[in-house]
């Protein structure tokens, strides 16, 4: 495959994800009358753009690698702004514009609004998927148990149909595998149904070098059974708009507990480090994912879309959730932190960033066979 063929769905995805966040934050600042002067997808020089009659400049920039929304009288892109020193600056009518003269709830629901928007957009593709293309309900049943395997020194036996593993309700033969290789338990709790009797097992897994379906290597845990549908065919329904939405949260939360539950691990020095990936990635998962249509491009955008909205949560300065944790201590100080001290933390945020950025680098090079 081309440098082509990776680099238009990558910049496809990338664009897609960042204008919905960046437009979650300018929707809200326009809601509530905050100048926007900047709506900037990608950073450094500008290719092209143009000016709206609100005066906003709209922007593409050489380095498709993120976006921003930038406020009338912020001294940078961060938001950053001495409040004291930039009233001053601007006459009555001018003040209404800045973000920082706006009520507390006001600006955390701006800094929210972008992660908010990119899992309203994940809501929309699923539900779109599972009320038109339909979601697969086709039950698993274990049609093969390999000899002195995990399944079998537990007890799980031919013809058990796995009803949950870890608690995840297992609702077709597609999720076995998700939710055995997201699990971050050294044992895995699997359910089944055995003559219409419950019956629970801990089994802990094998962990493989395997690759997936785009020749990737991987680690994989498997247990050592075979599945196969437990009904004469396979099932799949289209849904009503009410169940497309219980399941397109049910798929947002569930991406969003496991990412949480894996970050855990890293801290606890039991997650796969190799598992962490950039840009080089993402760019080259995308284009592999394309080979497959436009609907698993597509479903790669959701899930995209909800790592974004979830990271950028995090109480890291730089990031939104960095901001809300700077409103959330204005509301228990009674007023804001000092200049000063936001721009110690945003350097101590720039430097974790930079780092991450760097060791995500360093394994999509790795992954690519640079360095061995």
């Amino acid at each position: 495959m081309g440098t082509i063929s990776y680099l238009v769905p990558f910049i496809i995805l990338i664009t897609v994800v960042v204008f919905v966040h960046e437009y979650g934050h300018y929707y809200f600042a326009k809601k509530y009358g905050v100048g926007v002067t900047d709506f900037s997808i990608g950073f450094g020089k500008e290719i092209f753009g143009f000016n709206d009659k609100a005066g906003t400049r709209w922007k593409f920039c050489l380095i498709p690698l993120g976006g921003y929304v930038k406020f009338f009288g912020d001294r940078n892109v961060f938001s950053q702004a001495e409040q004291k020193e930039i009233l001053k600056k601007y006459q009555k009518s001018d003040q209404e514009k800045l973000f920082i003269t706006k009520p507390l709830y006001q600006r955390v629901l701006i800094l929210a609004g972008g992660p908010l928007a990119n899992f309203l957009l994940a809501v929309f593709i699923f539900s779109f998927i599972y009320m038109f293309i339909g979601k697969d309900f086709t039950p698993a049943k274990i049609a093969e148990v390999s000899v002195e395997s995990p399944a079998e020194q537990v007890g799980l036996k031919k013809g058990d149909i796995i009803i949950s593993i870890d608690k995840n309700k297992v609702e077709s033969i597609l999720e076995v595998s998700t939710f055995i290789n997201t699990s971050t338990s050294n044992k895995i709790n699997i359910t089944v149904l055995r003559d219409e009797k419950k019956l629970s097992f801990n089994t802990e897994p094998k962990i493989i070098d395997s690759k997936d379906a785009f020749g990737n290597s991987l680690k994989k845990k498997i247990i050592g059974i075979k599945l196969t549908p437990a009904s004469e065919k396979q099932i799949r329904e289209k849904l009503g708009p009410i169940n497309a939405l219980y399941y397109s949260f049910n798929e947002i939360w569930f991406v969003c507990k496991t990412t949480i539950k894996f970050i855990g691990s890293l801290f606890q020095g039991k997650g796969d480090t190799s598992q962490l990936g950039g840009p080089i990635k993402i760019a080259k998962i995308s284009g592999q994912v394309m080979e497959f249509g436009i609907l698993a491009f597509v479903s790669t955008i959701a899930y995209i879309s909800i790592s974004l909205g979830l990271v950028n949560l995090f109480p890291i300065p730089l990031l939104d959730g960095g901001h809300l944790m700077f409103c959330l201590i204005e509301k228990i100080k009674g007023k804001p932190l000092s200049q000063s001290t936001q721009e110690g933390l945003f350097r101590i945020g720039l430097f974790l960033l930079i780092s991450l950025m760097v060791f995500t680098t360093f394994n999509d090079l790795w992954d690519l066979g640079i360095f061995h």
